[in-house]
């Protein structure tokens, strides 16, 4: 493999040289060489209702009784969810909760266990 940074954008690990710039042909994107690369997951703090900071692997506890789109389950107030792992999206929580399975959660129905 080559000794290049993946892209910030998408995290493609096909980038090229251009000059004094690396460039993404999978997104397009452009970044200098010499620039610090910082990218959306680095900026992007995620908190739980209480305004605890998330990490991958903590065990989080459910607020507030949910209902699960498509079925008849209710995950209840105090479910816990161990060893979650943060994600983009609307839904921002992806875990496992006993009884229930997997399945993804916002992070403004949790508190930090």
């Amino acid at each position: 493999m080559s000794d290049l940074p993946n892209c910030p954008e998408c995290s493609s690990e096909y980038t090229y040289e251009d000059g004094a710039m690396y460039v993404c042909p999978e997104c397009a994107y452009e970044w200098s060489q010499n620039a610090p690369i910082e990218t959306a997951e680095a900026a992007k703090v995620i908190t739980d209702a209480h305004g605890n900071v998330l990490q991958d692997g903590d065990t989080v506890t459910v607020i507030k009784d949910l209902k699960v789109k498509g079925s008849s389950l209710v995950v209840k107030v105090g479910a816990k969810a161990k060893n979650i792992r943060l994600v983009d999206g609307d839904h921002d929580i992806d875990c496992k909760i006993d009884g229930i399975g997997a399945m993804k959660l916002k992070s403004q129905f949790v508190k930090k266990a």
